[in-house]
């Protein structure tokens, strides 16, 4: 099997195998206006240009590959609310408990804004609803407890308990001694519903550049942003572009790279089973995450694999042997796939700040950022382009309770912060272990 490895990037996506992508999108090779230019062409970028051309906004879209070609077309596909617990106890440590709950509030409607997108155009991508949060120990169980208590009475949102009796009814594996169901999050194919989202845009006026690496943002009254070939002048920038924003260029908007770190996470999906094995593995084939700081993930395809993601990288390389460690991960989980060949492998960067809460805000006047989604993209990407777009249009107040997280940057700069998070994780991977 051959597999490119470059920048942690590998390329073998069951995701990019399973669609059939429309031809490129011409780069931008003039000088062109706008009212609005957003940078990055994934599900944040997406949302906020698709937002604002409904809104009446002309909207010049600029992604430096494809669309879709970073974290939204390569995740683990798994539509979530909230901003995982390490996120929530930031938020709760430094809101009120009324603006914390109305935080997670817009996460939950992010899930919502979801589904009205499917449905209002159309973007078949296969959402299958529910999701287990797993633990793997008694400790991890107990504080697994703790946590579904806390956002029940707190947040009121609907959980279920599973203990040690009921989890080998849900996942057809020993490893577990308990899970938290959640009934209303679930899973899709990521790739599908971003490429929705683009075609949507598109189709509402939003001019996208494929191939178009914006490398300068000259801020000012009338912001301008330069690629190789053209550039945008417009009244707003909106900088979608997450762990790619500083790779192209170094004048864009230093002053928040440093906010987030890319973490390499990785994938493998088998050869197809019959729907019935399928269904034997997990009882309404939920999406799945354990519980643990390295964690493993895993959910069942519309077409009958098992996709199992883990092996996280926070080097800026994939590991070596990847299949084969991850190929272990599963098997420890689902021993009875052992005869299953792996056909695909691929991976790619996330981007997750230290607290592990969303880092939005504003650089000025007209240059809005939006990143951090610390694993939580999939469904608070789509809910940040909505509040970018309202506050674009006026309307501060949801944006802006966002914007009032702290966040600091990741320790040594980009020389050091690398080998001063290994250290971290090797010690968290120990814990794990132990």
């Amino acid at each position: 099997m051959l597999l490119k490895k470059e920048l942690g990037v590998v390329e073998n996506s069951y995701y990019e195998a399973s669609v059939t992508r429309p031809r490129p999108c011409a780069p931008l090779s003039r000088p062109v206006t706008a009212d609005v230019c957003v940078v990055g062409g994934g599900y944040a970028g997406l949302s906020t240009a698709l937002e604002l051309a409904e809104r009446g906004y002309s909207v010049v879209l600029l992604e430096a590959q494809r669309v879709g070609w970073g974290a939204s077309g390569r995740n683990g596909g798994q539509a979530i609310v909230g901003f995982g617990a390490d996120g929530e106890c930031a938020i709760e440590k430094q809101f009120s408990a009324q603006d914390a709950k109305r935080a997670w509030d817009i996460s939950v409607e992010g899930l919502q804004l979801l589904h009205d997108r499917m449905k209002r155009h159309a973007i078949e991508c296969e959402f299958t609803p529910g999701y287990l949060s797993l633990a793997v120990k008694p400790r991890k169980s107990k504080a697994l407890r703790e946590w579904m208590d806390h956002a029940t009475a707190t947040y009121g949102y609907p959980l279920q308990w599973l203990g040690p009796a009921e989890i080998t009814q849900w996942v057809a594996s020993d490893r577990f001694h308990a899970a938290v169901f959640d009934a209303r999050s679930g899973h899709l194919h990521p790739l599908k519903y971003c490429l929705g989202l683009a075609a949507a845009a598109r189709r509402a006026g939003v001019r996208i550049h494929e191939n178009s690496a914006a490398f300068v943002v000259e801020r000012g009254e009338q912001p301008r942003v330069k690629t190789a070939q053209g550039e945008c002048r417009c009244s707003f920038v909106v900088l979608a572009g997450n762990v790619y924003l500083g790779e192209y260029g170094d004048d864009i908007a230093p002053e928040v790279v440093a906010r987030i770190m890319p973490v390499g996470t990785y994938m493998i999906a088998t050869e197809p089973m019959s729907r019935e094995r399928a269904d034997a593995l997990m009882r309404g084939r939920p999406a799945a995450s354990d519980t643990n700081f390295i964690l493993d993930y895993f959910r069942l395809t519309a077409d009958h694999r098992l996709l199992f993601g883990g092996a996280d990288s926070y080097s800026g390389a994939a590991p070596r042997d990847l299949i084969g460690r991850i190929r272990a991960s599963m098997l420890g989980v689902f021993p009875q796939l052992a005869d299953l060949a792996i056909l695909h492998a691929w991976g790619g960067f996330v981007d997750i700040t230290m607290n592990k809460a969303p880092n939005f805000g504003r650089l000025g006047s007209n240059v809005y950022y939006l990143q951090g989604f610390s694993g939580h993209g999939l469904a608070l990407a789509g809910m940040a382009g909505k509040l970018a777009a309202e506050a674009i249009a006026g309307q501060m107040e949801r944006f802006d309770l966002f914007a009032r997280i702290r966040h600091r940057h990741f320790p040594g700069g980009a020389l050091m912060r690398t080998p001063a998070l290994l250290l971290g994780m090797l010690y968290y991977r120990l814990r794990d272990a132990l």
